[in-house]
């Protein structure tokens, strides 16, 4: 298979690891099997957020946009309602391993480097990388855990980490300069098969061991083939807490590669991994071996744009919502009212790329007041359809099941 499925890649550089062949970057076999064993105890192997300390965050976060989870800021689905194809920079969700970075524009520099390049290093100033030749594209950044909290409170399973719902994901038009131009720049060597890019951000500490900056490697087939170095999300300069200056985006593969911040990428002629493909961002648990199993690409997922126990009258509703895939586009969507007695075919709103998500709508008239249960199942071009559980592991990534929705129906006076 090639190396652009992540899947692939990451078992491949994996193994690798494992038999002393990749560069692990700050973490032992010794110490991945200790934290599978605890991950199979169920004990917190990737914390939760503590409570966030003063300004991790920027941008304003009225809770009627966002839940907040520590560090982190998580899109509410009702501000979704009425917003077009895109998700507003106000309303994007935030993942941060520590605090959003200031940085200056006319002093930050990007550096590469590595044994995969033919110079010993070179750098790019933000002016120089913006008079290179852009591009626009529209793409999903999702975290892997998005619909973690779902495990515990639908299927009553225990996980660590960030409880998000289903609002850790965006779609934005990302605008700046292909990967593979900057490679090129750069002087590639034939030989080089990884990058690693790198975080500006504070290094980030967990369990009193210093992990250094956010990095995760990708191979160069994938840097050569789609990776955008964005620097305008929305057609506006990224705000800081999306990554200002310049940030990754790799689309189809998980958000922690869509590395925020940038200021290094490591060119090597040999394999790289590092903690956040080792020790972070793999699947444990049982039916996992003790070193877990390499996490797969991004599920199939639907939400409704209505607020969690939503009250709602009687009489007309048109319920709304999005699905998505990162197998590609979305074929059909069905929305059940009834808790999944029974289902309808919802109708599709605008365009549906790959790469993007699918708007959709359902009419709906309920006419008892009440407790009622929504439920929304998509299924991708591939026929890959939401079930109805999960599949479980203890750091609660790729929850991928129909979720139920409660809202409640009030008579109209």
């Amino acid at each position: 298979m090639s190396l652009l499925d992540e899947t692939t890649y990451d078992r491949i550089r994996f193994d690798q690891w494992l038999a002393g062949e990749a560069d692990g970057r700050g973490l032992s076999r010794r110490h991945l099997l200790q934290l599978g064993a605890a991950a199979l105890a169920g004990a917190a192997a990737l914390p939760a957020p503590a409570a966030a300390a003063a300004g991790p965050i920027v941008k304003p976060l009225p809770p009627e946009l966002f839940y907040l989870h520590g560090t982190n800021a998580e899109t509410r689905w009702e501000a979704m309602a009425d917003q077009g194809y895109l998700t507003p920079a106000d309303r994007f969700f935030v993942r941060n391993h520590t605090s959003t970075p200031t940085i200056d524009a006319d002093s930050w520099r990007l550096e590469l480097f590595g044994s995969g390049l033919h110079k010993q290093s070179v750098t790019f100033t933000y002016r120089q990388l913006r008079r290179l030749p852009s591009t626009t594209y529209d793409a999903v950044v999702e975290c892997a855990g998005n619909g973690r909290g779902f495990y515990t409170t639908q299927q009553g399973q225990t996980v660590s980490g960030t409880p998000w719902k289903l609002g850790a994901v965006g779609v934005a038009r990302w605008r700046g300069v292909r990967l593979s131009t900057v490679l090129h720049h750069a002087g590639l060597r034939h030989d080089a098969i990884d990058i690693l890019p790198e975080g500006l951000d504070d290094q980030w500490t967990t369990g009193g061991v210093n992990l250094g900056h956010v990095r995760r490697a990708l191979p160069v087939v994938k840097g050569l083939h789609d990776v955008l170095l964005a620097y305008e999300m929305n057609g506006e300069p990224l705000p800081p807490d999306h990554g200002f200056p310049v940030r990754v985006v790799v689309p189809g593969w998980i958000g922690i590669s869509a590395i925020k911040w940038l200021g290094r990428i490591e060119v090597s002629a040999t394999p790289l991994f590092s903690p956040w493909n080792t020790q972070f961002y793999r699947l444990f648990g049982p039916g996992y071996p003790a070193e877990g199993e390499p996490i797969n690409r991004q599920v199939v997922k639907s939400a409704f744009e209505i607020g969690w126990a939503a009250t709602l009258s009687t009489g007309h509703q048109v319920l709304r919502g999005r699905s998505w895939s990162a197998n590609g586009p979305i074929r059909t969507v069905e929305v059940s009212t009834d808790g999944g007695a029974t289902w309808q075919p919802a109708t599709k709103v605008g365009p549906g790329p790959a790469g993007g998500w699918q708007r959709w709508a359902v009419p709906w008239n309920p006419v008892t007041p009440g407790e009622y249960i929504l439920r929304a199942r998509a299924t991708d071009v591939h026929g890959v359809t939401q079930p109805d559980q999960a599949a479980y592991n203890t750091l609660g990534y790729l929850f991928d099941a129909v979720v139920a929705h409660p809202v409640t129906v009030v008579a109209v006076s």
